[in-house]
């Protein structure tokens, strides 16, 4: 294992990368330009990704992090302190990685490749082929694949029993015979666009998110055409069609006891609430978390189910707490670009960003601080996927941390929670590191807004 990324300091002091409860979460219209719908033009041979509100981020722009004076800060470190660090990259040169996913020693990369790649212990496995082009989200329960598409449909792999390398596709939801009998009743058509109609159970615009219920035995597809959609994995069922914002819905979470969230390009969080009626499953608002000008981009909810965040275009996560009811926590500010993608793990929160850095967050009661700031993809992270290291101990809990990027590259990681912030850092290297090895700190960019 080596260290290829390291922590970025803001400016010296105790709120340093810490979350802001005092901050505005709504911005102005001064602050950020205008912003146009992904949904405004559907062409379904556009290209993956065109029309997204995540590509509206100038990709290419270097990041002030690329290069890292922190290199410095760890060579003086004690080395009996836990380190976060790059353990591999994975490189296979065909397309932008999109979506991930992964489970005890298998990771499954989606890309704009039409190919799904399944590696075992950091080296590639196996692939299966999805004729339908860019893959967006993968999600996994038990021998079951899930994969969401640019044209709109969920497809589902199963393991060959006897072949764990093989996959073969086992339906596409929704289903043929499905669509046919839905088509033949009028009432089945629903106002998509203006003048144009499409029947309820399918999806009229590439899938943006896949989440699931594993114990109601749900799944739930987000999409560019503003509805989530509700599926009943047992018979692959399309059980309600949501109408949920008024721009692309980008994301969209499942928790545990009905609660869904869904964060889209209209600027809102939204929070609904399950109900299940005999045959009849049927979301209700319950509540808006946040309206403002720029795109939601990602989301994530802790495991409890207490935490709620929202990543957005303009580079900042938005927290939200549940004691009897959600309320606002803060914002972290780590990123100079959009949020692309987040996740959730133990008392760690990960947010990958357009400009090339993954930011690694812990959760200290009501306080978030930054660990690190990991370096190292060469285009924007687009996706992220936690599994919890098999090394960890009851003193020293560590995740493992795979990064997807549109540089067609995925990076694991060790990341550990008791690893210094960047407050110690500093204090470290100012105790450790001999006169050469100094930084200095009006050289170091800031990585607050």
């Amino acid at each position: 294992m080596f260290t290829e990324t390291t922590s970025l300091p803001s400016k010296l002091g105790n709120n340093m990368m810490q979350s802001d409860p005092n901050l505005s979460s709504t911005a102005s219209d001064d602050e950020y330009a205008a912003r146009n719908s992904s949904f405004s033009v559907f062409d379904p041979s556009r290209m993956s990704g065109e029309g997204s509100p995540m590509m509206m981020s100038p990709w290419n722009q270097t990041t002030p992090f690329s290069k890292s004076p922190w290199s410095q800060v760890e060579d003086t470190a004690p080395q009996n302190l836990p380190q976060n660090g790059l353990i591999s990259s994975l490189v296979r040169e065909e397309g932008h990685i999109y979506s991930l996913a992964a489970t005890g020693n298998l990771l499954y990369t989606g890309s704009d490749s039409k190919n799904i790649r399944v590696w075992k212990n950091m080296k590639e496995f196996s692939a299966f082929k999805s004729n339908s082009g860019l893959v967006k989200a993968i999600i996994i329960c038990g021998d079951k694949i899930f994969t969401g598409h640019q044209d709109g449909k969920v497809r589902l792999w199963k393991i060959h029993p006897k072949n764990p390398s093989l996959h073969k596709r086992a339906g596409t939801l929704p289903t043929f015979m499905d669509i046919f009998k839905c088509s033949i009743k009028p009432r089945n058509y629903v106002e998509v666009k203006r003048k144009r109609t499409a029947i309820w159970i399918k999806h009229i615009d590439a899938i943006s998110c896949l989440s699931m219920d594993e114990q109601a035995g749900l799944l739930y597809s987000a999409s560019w055409d503003r509805t989530f959609k509700v599926w009943r994995i047992q018979n692959s069922k399309c059980l309600e069609s949501v109408k949920a914002h008024d721009d692309a819905v980008n994301s969209v979470v499942a928790t545990v006891g009905g609660t869904v969230f869904t964060g889209s390009a209209d600027g809102t969080v939204k929070v609904w609430t399950r109900e299940i009626q005999g045959k009849v499953t049927k979301h209700t608002l319950v509540d808006t978390l946040l309206k403002q000008e720029c795109a939601v981009t990602a989301l994530a909810v802790s495991r409890s189910g207490s935490v709620v965040y929202c990543g957005s275009s303009d580079g900042l996560v938005n927290f939200w707490e549940r004691e009897k009811e959600l309320s606002h926590g803060g914002i972290l500010k780590g990123h100079k670009l959009a949020v692309l993608c987040l996740s959730a793990a133990g008392n760690l929160v990960f947010s990958g960003s357009a400009d090339k850095t993954i930011c690694v967050w812990r959760r200290e009661g009501t306080i978030h601080t930054c660990l690190s700031v990991l370096t190292g993809h060469m285009g924007p992270v687009k996706c992220l996927a936690v599994e919890e290291d098999k090394e960890s101990t009851a003193g020293d809990q560590k995740w493992v941390v795979y990064s997807g990027s549109l540089d067609k590259s995925v990076k694991v990681w060790s990341v550990s929670e008791l690893a210094p912030d960047l407050h110690q850092m500093a204090i470290m290297q100012q105790n450790y590191s001999s006169s050469e090895g100094n930084v200095s700190w009006d050289s170091i960019p800031s990585a607050k807004y």
